[in-house]
């Protein structure tokens, strides 16, 4: 059976996105930008957790997919989480991805206080092939906006995601969050103007961004 281009667009699907990207034909979406489990089995202060934060073995396979689904020449952004950073770079390698930024996101506030305050957020820039240089350049240290995280308990925030969508993905192209929680990334890309693809586990976060999108 052939894989229709793109059968999600402008959706948020319900569902593992692993199996839902294998439904998405190879090259179908111009830029990746998602905020996956980091891995460390995350406790909110109200109780709240993430789903698969705890289990490393969606990661590979998860990918694997963005990386067969995304054009050649284009870009994925991925937040991490710093302590499993061997875990994310040998996924981003093994899928075929190079690594060619870091971004880090200073935060006014710590999110957590152990042997140092945790007051920043972090990504990496990957390329598919051989992706142009962007011809105006964001900084790779770029000031975080507080969400109060009310509606995910680690929601980003719109006005740092959209800057990216802007720099990374043409008008008309296609914006693929396999990790979209409260639906940020989604958001920002239809405030952009461009069309997206949202893929989130949890229905009741499919949902927040279901309704975000459509408010």
């Amino acid at each position: 059976m052939s894989l229709l281009a793109n059968p999600f667009r402008n959706r948020v699907v319900n569902g593992d996105c692993t199996e839902v990207m294998r439904q998405m034909a190879p090259g179908s979406v111009d830029f990746i930008l998602t905020d996956p489990p980091y891995l460390v089995n995350y406790h909110a202060r109200d109780g709240q957790t993430v789903a698969n934060d705890n289990n490393p073995d969606w990661l590979e396979p998860a990918f694997r997919e963005m990386h067969r689904v995304l054009k050649d020449g284009s870009f994925c952004i991925s937040f991490y989480g710093w302590n499993k950073v061997d875990l994310f770079m040998h996924a981003w390698r093994k899928a075929g991805f190079r690594i060619v930024g870091h971004l880090v996101f200073p935060k006014a506030y710590a999110s957590s206080v152990r042997f140092l305050k945790s007051q920043h957020e972090q990504a990496y820039l990957l390329a598919k092939g051989d992706a142009a240089l962007p011809a105006t350049p964001l900084s790779d240290v770029i000031d975080w906006s507080y969400t109060g995280n009310r509606l995910h308990p680690t929601q980003k925030p719109v006005s740092v995601l959209r800057p990216f969508i802007d720099t990374f993905c043409q008008p008309g192209g296609v914006v693929l969050d396999p990790f979209c929680g409260s639906g940020s990334t989604l958001v920002a890309a239809s405030a952009a103007r461009r069309d997206y693809v949202g893929i989130e586990l949890e229905v009741r976060h499919c949902r927040t961004a279901q309704l975000r999108l459509h408010s």
